[in-house]
Order: C-alpha cells, then structure tokens, then sequence
C-alpha cells in the first residue's frame, strides 16, 4: 500500500509558481504603443523560467508577443520592452499575460487602460 501511494505521488506533475506581472507601461508613438512590462518568477535557470508575455485584446486575439531568450535567475523582478504593437482605434482596453518554460501561459492576465 505504501508504494502505491508513493509511486501516485510521484506520478503527479509538480508545477511551478506562474509568473507575476508586477507593473505595466503603455505609450503610444504615432501609429503604435510600446509595452514595458516588469516580471516576477523563481527563475531556476533553464528548467524553469519566464520565457515570454503578450499583449492580448479583450477578446484573446494576441496583439504582440515579447519572447524571453534566457532565465533571470538573479535579476528579480525584471522589466522588457516590446515596441511596435498595432492597436486598432476602437479599443481602450488590453491584457498582458506572461509566460513560463514549465506551466506555459498564465491564468491570469493584467488589463491596461489605453485612455
């Protein structure tokens, strides 16, 4: 019996904390916005880290993607710049979710105001 509960216990997948979006910054140049968007996660090294956030529209429709080449394992939290995203006119709202290498995207996302 006790290998049984042993060997349920092991066969179960261990996840990760999700990345936390701490802070978020949108500006608007001429045609586009720029997103400087701060991160937290218990980067491990390569097994387990942020590797990317997006800026969604209220619907799910992925607007910009920044990809995360490498863990920050001593530089928490962190913050990257996505520069270039095309936001059509009639919207005022958008999400950021981010990413990690283990759980994949985030439950929760960060709504912006564009106002």
């Amino acid at each position: 019996m006790r290998y049984l509960i042993l060997a349920a216990f092991l066969a179960t997948p261990v996840f990760a904390d999700p990345p936390t979006i701490e802070k978020v910054s949108a500006s608007r140049s001429g045609d586009t916005w720029r997103f400087d968007v701060t991160i937290r996660h218990p980067d491990t090294g390569w097994d387990d880290y942020a590797d990317g956030w997006r800026v969604l529209d209220m619907d799910g429709n992925e607007l910009g993607l920044r990809v995360l080449h490498h863990p920050h394992v001593d530089e928490q939290p962190f913050t990257r710049s996505l520069s270039g995203v095309a936001i059509p006119e009639t919207i005022s709202q958008v999400q950021i979710q981010a990413r990690d290498n283990v759980g994949g995207w985030s439950d929760t996302t960060t709504i912006i105001d564009l106002n």
